[in-house]
């Protein structure tokens, strides 16, 4: 009798002592929605509102771009330079390059946070690039670092009692790199201070350029969750990126091509041969106000999340896909 108290006190430690390691919501084979630059369909991208919109919408993951400053603060940005989303030709009118351009590198982050940020616009035209939205420079929006958008997030999580994730971009590492700054580098100190160290933390990382992936992979041994992003078609070289990294993120017109001569749409086997190399597959970007064969948004998800069976969806809308997903689980 003694015995087995001992040992049903034993395995009742042991149970208490024992906290479930936390699961990311790309591990439990869920769809996820990933707030593309925030709420971007309904305020100016990569703003803090925007993404705290996002949060209370219900992403899983917030994206942030990355770029770094003169003084090596990453700010989320989409592009490299500034004239696109800021008032920066009015603040700062001699501070371009040749190519008529001004760069976000070129600036420090104090010298930044005096912009203006608007909804995007040509800046040759000044007319917004998605006219029914957020108009321009309205309100007061304000350009920020990765650091103060973490501890939004992070803050958000604790007060709220989520696990929203973040889902970084490096953006042109070459650019940088030729700019004497090492971006990865940078970036991957920040996740780590912050606790994004392993495929168990709420963090994705993703970029465009293979070879810098593989660096951080590689070189900086980063156990994080990490996407290669796909311009093109990269079918062939699935099984290399399989051997450093965990996802692909195509634009997802290179797995929906449009409709067969019966009006059924045609799905490429982009999806099907990433998941037979247990890589995930988040596709961008859904827009509900660019569908562009589709009559409506939701027969774009359908088709991408659940005909497609893409793993998760890169949106301007994030409300609106997780209303969508939600009606389907």
């Amino acid at each position: 009798m003694y015995r087995f108290l001992l040992l049903f006190l034993v395995l009742y430690v042991s149970c208490i002592e024992q906290k479930p390691e936390p699961i990311m919501e790309i591990q439990k084979n869920k769809k996820v929605v990933i707030a593309h630059r925030g709420a971007s369909g309904y305020l100016p991208e990569h703003t803090l509102p925007a993404k705290a919109m996002a949060y209370d919408m219900g992403a899983d993951y917030l994206e942030q771009d990355i770029v770094l400053s003169k003084d090596n603060v990453p700010i989320v940005i989409h592009d490299i330079h500034l004239e696109t989303v800021t008032d920066v030709v009015k603040i700062f009118p001699d501070r371009k390059r040749k190519d008529g351009k001004f760069y976000v590198i070129d600036f420090t982050f104090s010298e930044l946070k005096q912009l203006n940020v608007s909804e995007r616009f040509n800046p040759e035209t000044a007319k917004a690039v998605f006219p029914n939205r957020f108009p321009l420079f309205a309100s007061t929006f304000k350009l920020h670092s990765l650091q103060e958008e973490i501890e939004l997030i992070q803050g958000l999580n604790k007060s709220t009692g989520k696990n929203i994730g973040i889902y970084p971009e490096i953006k042109d590492p070459e650019f940088h790199q030729k700019e004497g700054k090492d971006i990865s580098e940078i970036v991957l100190k920040i996740l780590n201070d912050y606790g994004y160290k392993t495929k168990k933390d709420n963090c994705i990382l993703q970029c465009f350029d293979v070879k810098e992936l593989k660096r951080i992979r590689n070189e900086f041994k980063s156990e994080l969750f990490l996407v290669q992003l796909m311009e093109f078609e990269e079918e062939e070289k699935l099984e290399e990126i399989a051997t450093y990294a965990d996802g692909i993120g195509p634009w997802y017109q290179q797995i929906i091509k449009g409709k067969d001569e019966n009006g059924k749409w045609k799905i490429s086997d982009l999806v099907e041969n990433a998941h037979k190399l247990n890589l995930k597959v988040h596709a961008y970007t859904f827009r509900a106000d660019q569908l562009e064969d589709f009559e409506t948004f939701e027969e774009l998800l359908q088709v991408a999340l659940y005909e497609a069976n893409i793993d998760g969806v890169f949106t301007d809308f994030p409300d609106k896909a997780v209303n969508f997903i939600n009606k389907k689980d």
